[in-house]
């Protein structure tokens, strides 16, 4: 089991090297909306493991706020100003869900993520540029 654990770790870290900055932003919002759904998934459960939800929706948050810290607001002009708001907006919805523990707003901002991913992937897709060596978010595991 932990070698398949490895292998695992090892392809993820791998992926993230070779992906270029676009593919970043996608595999962002997959972890991101992932996490979300895991959260989600467990409030509306039974046994609900709230210290769970909790670190889901903690991961979840860190990667909106590394999407928020890597927008260009030079360059980005209005549409980097429009994605702050709402990626501000994002993380204070997902303090006051965890803190009420709502799964409503936890599924709402995963769906609206999800569709922001695939703009994105789409963006990713048409365009080719080369990986660059960075520092953020470690999605790989």
């Amino acid at each position: 089991m932990a070698m398949a654990n490895y292998q695992t770790t090892a392809y993820k870290q791998t992926r993230v090297k070779t992906a270029g900055p676009g593919q970043l932003v996608v595999m962002l919002y997959d972890e991101a909306i992932r996490q979300l759904e895991i959260a989600a998934d467990l409030l509306n459960s039974s046994t609900k493991q709230l210290d769970k939800v909790n670190n889901s929706i903690l991961k979840a948050r860190d990667i909106i706020t590394e999407l928020m810290v890597s927008l260009d607001m030079e360059q980005g002009g209005e549409f980097a100003q429009t994605m702050f708001s709402l990626y501000l907006w994002f993380n204070e919805q997902l303090l006051e869900a965890n803190l009420r523990k709502r799964a409503e707003p936890i599924q709402i901002i995963a769906q609206q993520l999800s569709q922001i991913r695939d703009a994105w992937s789409e963006i990713a897709g048409k365009t080719t540029v080369a990986p660059q060596e960075r520092a953020g978010v470690n999605i790989a595991g």
